[in-house]
């Protein structure tokens, strides 16, 4: 049997969650601002199966996502487990809902042996802050956290489907567990995904890193026939590793 370093452990953990980047924050002036329309999908919980490569090694397991959104308020919380052993990574994103769509109020992430982190959007004086490092960000609508951005994606993607079309790019200030950055979504095409219940439509969109970053280029599908819910989601680093998430069942609340 393989052994499994912790490094490793901690190296699909951070891959899983979505969008581990590893390059520096961006500046300010870059920082985008953007109202969109959002209709947000259903309340439900979300059932996806992990098969990945990492360090040579190829690893399978489990990830559960609650999505939870009513009354104003929303709640993403997600735990995911490798086989063999156990829970390696959980995070939770939960806020309001405002004129830009989700507004992150705390973000919450737990590593395999690793201390938690807290990322807190401080509305009261429009400032992001980290419990890890001294970082601060200003607050100026539309943040994200890397939990609530692909549920983001998807409530805009939702209302406005008709603007998601190959080759539009979509633009975020995005929070992680010390810094933030811009990210940038591009749609390519429409494609068919194999998830539990069979094959759907969903439409690929492409997070790559800067030409100038080692970053992980990171690859999201969602499915307009189902509520635009991630069917499936998919993370490569530049030396062959990667993580590939796939929907397995989806449950309305």
């Amino acid at each position: 049997m393989h052994t499994f370093p912790t490094a490793r452990l901690l190296a699909l953990g951070a891959a899983i969650l979505f969008g581990c980047a590893a390059h520096a924050a961006a500046p300010d002036a870059e920082h985008p601002s953007v109202k969109r329309p959002h209709s947000l999908p259903p309340s439900a919980d979300l059932t996806y199966t992990i098969k990945a490569r990492q360090h040579g090694l190829s690893i399978g397991g489990t990830a559960t996502v609650q999505w939870r959104a009513a009354d104003g308020k929303y709640l993403v919380a997600t735990e995911s487990r490798a086989a063999l052993f156990g829970k390696i990574l959980e995070n939770r994103s939960e806020g309001l809902v405002d004129d830009y769509g989700l507004a992150p109020a705390t973000f919450y992430e737990k590593r395999f042996r690793k201390d938690p982190s807290n990322t807190v959007f401080k509305r009261d004086v429009k400032t992001i802050t980290f419990s890890e490092g001294d970082e601060s960000y200003p607050l100026k609508g539309g943040e994200q956290d890397r939990t609530s951005i692909q549920w983001q994606l998807a409530a805009q993607a939702r209302a406005t489907p008709d603007k998601f079309k190959p080759g539009s790019e979509w633009n975020y200030f995005v929070a992680g567990r010390r810094d933030a950055e811009v990210w940038s979504f591009k749609v390519v095409k429409s494609e068919v995904v194999q998830v539990g219940a069979g094959e759907v439509n969903a439409v690929h969109l492409v997070k790559a890193p800067p030409p100038d970053a080692q970053g992980q280029q990171v690859d999201l599908w969602l499915a307009p026939t189902m509520d635009w819910y991630p069917v499936r989601v998919r993370f490569n680093d530049n030396d062959g590793d990667f993580v590939d998430q796939t929907l397995e069942k989806a449950v309305k609340k």
